[in-house]
């Protein structure tokens, strides 16, 4: 299967130290892959370079084939890579409506007169409550997103993200912070994403990862280190000495 989205030896340091070091990364059309290591490895360096927050030193990323490494964040989004933020990065003061609601008007080219989207057409209308419905805001629909649950305020800023149609969507630690009780929403969305969308999500979560993901990549010190299926991976004593803080196994 071809790729959605690949590396090609990323490179990217900081006073010296790699954050990445000649990373190729291929994620498969429709495929839900998850991006692990230990805190310091390289993972949310390597995503803002995916989206163009960061400029990588060396190496180039392809989405669809083509080669986006010189575009900016919002002609990346344009041309259909999304993301979330380990800390959410919404509008306090607005509903989520009103947010949906700028999200979708802004992918069709009416950001300027986004509050009046609403109501105008009524397949604009039907996206907004489809994402509203599909992502369990639509009973709070109206409130300040600074009211909202921490669990809702996750649910909303994936809602954000896919109401900008990706084909491909970033989630970096989704269920981050968020309390038990409301967690299954956040994992139940995350699941129903639907296959025209392919995942790539950072998460230290490892019921989650070997719950959801279909493909693994390892990152250590800024490389990869191993990639595999979720029973590969479980199974390398490598990674849990890495990771886990397991010692290897040795016969």
């Amino acid at each position: 299967m071809s790729a959605a989205l690949e590396t090609v030896g990323l490179v990217k340091s900081f006073g010296g130290i790699a954050a990445t070091s000649n990373v190729s990364l291929a994620v498969a059309r429709g495929a839900r892959h998850a991006l692990i290591g230990p805190n310091g490895a390289g993972k949310t360096t390597l995503i803002n370079q995916l989206t163009g927050v960061l400029t990588p030193d060396a190496g180039r990323v392809l989405l669809e084939g083509s080669d986006i490494t010189a575009l900016s964040p919002h002609r990346r989004v344009r041309r259909g890579l999304a993301r979330t933020f380990q800390i959410n990065q919404l509008f306090a003061d607005l509903s989520p409506l009103e947010s949906v609601g700028l999200a979708v008007s802004e992918r069709l080219g009416r950001g300027h007169d986004w509050w009046r989207v609403a109501g105008s057409r009524s397949t604009v209308d039907d996206s907004i409550a489809e994402i509203l419905e599909r992502f369990h805001l639509a009973d709070v629909m109206h409130e300040r997103t600074a009211h909202l649950p921490y669990g809702k305020q996750r649910l909303l800023e994936i809602a954000l993200a896919i109401a900008c149609g990706p084909s491909v969507l970033l989630l970096d630690e989704p269920a981050a912070g968020v309390p038990e009780d409301e967690r299954h929403d956040i994992l139940g969305a995350v699941a129903a994403l639907p296959r025209e969308v392919t995942v790539l999500f950072i998460e230290h979560d490892m019921d989650l990862v070997f719950s959801f993901a279909e493909r693994i990549t390892v990152l250590v010190n800024g490389a990869v280190f191993t990639e595999g299926t979720p029973q590969e991976i479980a199974r390398d004593e490598r990674v849990k000495a890495v990771y886990l803080g397991e010692e290897p196994v040795h016969a």
